[in-house]
């Protein structure tokens, strides 16, 4: 690995899977070293639980009682820090809710040779 590779993780609900998908391979996510891969991610569906404190104006749900939603969660690559950084802004700007959560994990070359792979 020539550029630093970043996982970028993130939970959106189903009315927005599309569009934050979409925001974020338009800043690059998603594209495999090469360009011969794009719009690649890994997607699935759980459910989330929160509770919004009385001063939060949720997307979802009233403050003071416990929600519980679908939601999907979202892997992706991001090859390159600026990728990603641009990925996380754009993201945060297409997302419904007040508190995204957003993960970023740097990814590490183990450095196999070919003779590692057969």
């Amino acid at each position: 690995m020539s550029t630093t590779q970043f996982k970028l993780i993130f939970r959106v609900p189903p009315s927005h899977l599309e569009i934050c998908k979409q925001a974020v391979f338009a800043a690059g996510a998603g594209t495999y070293p090469g360009g011969m891969y794009t719009e690649v991610s890994f997607e699935y569906l759980g459910m989330d639980q929160f509770r919004p404190s009385a001063t939060s104006t949720p997307h979802t749900g009233q403050p003071g009682q416990l929600e519980r939603v679908e939601e999907y969660q979202v892997e992706t690559l991001c090859v390159g820090e600026k990728v990603m950084r641009d990925s996380v802004k754009a993201l945060r700007r297409a997302h419904p809710y007040q508190q995204v959560v957003v993960e970023v994990v740097q990814l590490v070359d183990i450095g196999l040779d070919e003779d590692d792979r057969q």
